[in-house]
């Protein structure tokens, strides 16, 4: 597994992490049981990121990677949490009180003095341009209570603004065969500035594992069933934007520019790997066939399979198919 600097904090961190908000909710239900050998199979595969937040089962991903990190002394594991999202998404919300209060909490779940990465949770992009936001950030770092700090974006724009900020560690923004448009700017001006990029939502939300059809169906309780169409946040969140129906008929165009042998999420997971800029990729795994098969990915960037060939593949399905159908912020 490829291990790669994360900003300027004099960490490493693996190509592929782990994302864990499937570890909370609202991707149907996990046991402890079955979150915890996800983390313990991905550890094994190399794996050295996790990725949570503070709303993630209001806590519990936390709270399981807290316990399961405790019985590993000297784990080498960089945890990045996410606040902002316990309060209605107003600017005055991202106030200093707040921020103590949100990274409080988030020690006592992971059982830690101090956090490794804290990360603004999508926040109103007046809270990225506002001097005060990153001054309250300072002085948590400052005061020991994080030791580095990101912004996760929905937007290029907001990404674009997150980076220009003298102290920001990484930025996380969605990428995938789907949405390209971070390509453009957001991946350069990220590697100018020495600030790292983790790509979330690699696999838009599971079309991309290229096991759906037009007729597949998920739980009440997951996203890709009630947030189809933004209906409880962004709509971006949930298969990146695109169309069901248009996705799954994408994903299938795209395996088929693959060799035998080599699966859709496989060569996804590398190709975004792959691209000049991006730090680390943090598909989720809600078990640990999927948790080894993610992390087996990284073999991916060593050979096996012709990256170039499928980036034209991407290219050409994603202005042919997708490129009209996707917000022109993304």
């Amino acid at each position: 597994m490829q291990q790669r600097a994360l900003g300027r904090t004099g960490r490493s961190v693996s190509a592929i992490g782990l994302g864990t908000w499937q570890l909370g909710a609202d991707w149907g239900a996990v046991t402890e049981e079955d979150a915890t050998a996800v983390l313990a199979a991905s550890v094994d595969e190399g794996v050295t990121l996790f990725d949570t937040a503070d709303v993630y089962g209001d806590g519990r991903s936390e709270s399981i990677i807290g316990r399961f990190l405790a019985a590993r002394p000297g784990h080498g594991i960089t945890v990045a949490t996410k606040m902002g999202r316990r309060l209605a998404q107003e600017p005055e919300n991202y106030s200093p009180e707040n921020f103590r209060a949100w990274t409080d909490r988030s020690r006592a779940n992971l059982g830690v003095d101090t956090l490794d990465l804290v990360q603004l949770h999508c926040p109103p992009t007046a809270v990225i341009e506002d001097d005060a936001t990153f001054d309250a950030l300072d002085a948590l770092v400052a005061g020991g209570a994080i030791a580095a700090y990101g912004v996760s974006v929905e937007t290029t724009a907001q990404a674009l603004a997150a980076i220009a900020r003298p102290n920001v560690t990484n930025v996380q923004i969605i990428f995938n065969p789907f949405r390209l448009k971070p390509l453009d700017e957001v991946l350069p001006a990220a590697e100018a500035a020495g600030v790292a990029i983790f790509a979330r939502v690699p696999l838009a939300s599971g079309l991309l594992s290229g096991r759906y059809t037009a007729t597949t169906t998920f739980a009440s309780d997951d996203h890709r069933t009630y947030n189809r169409h933004g209906e409880a946040f962004d709509r971006g969140e949930t298969f990146s934007g695109v169309d069901f129906e248009t996705g799954v008929a994408a994903a299938a165009e795209l395996a088929a520019a693959l060799p035998d042998g080599v699966s859709l999420p496989a060569a996804t997971l590398a190709w975004i790997a792959s691209r000049p800029g991006v730090t680390s990729v943090i598909p989720g795994a809600r078990n640990v066939r999927q948790a080894e098969s993610n992390a087996a990915a990284a073999a991916r960037l060593e050979g096996g399979f012709d990256l170039a060939a499928f980036d034209r593949a991407v290219h050409d399905v994603y202005d042919r198919d997708l490129r009209a159908a996707i917000h022109p912020h993304w």
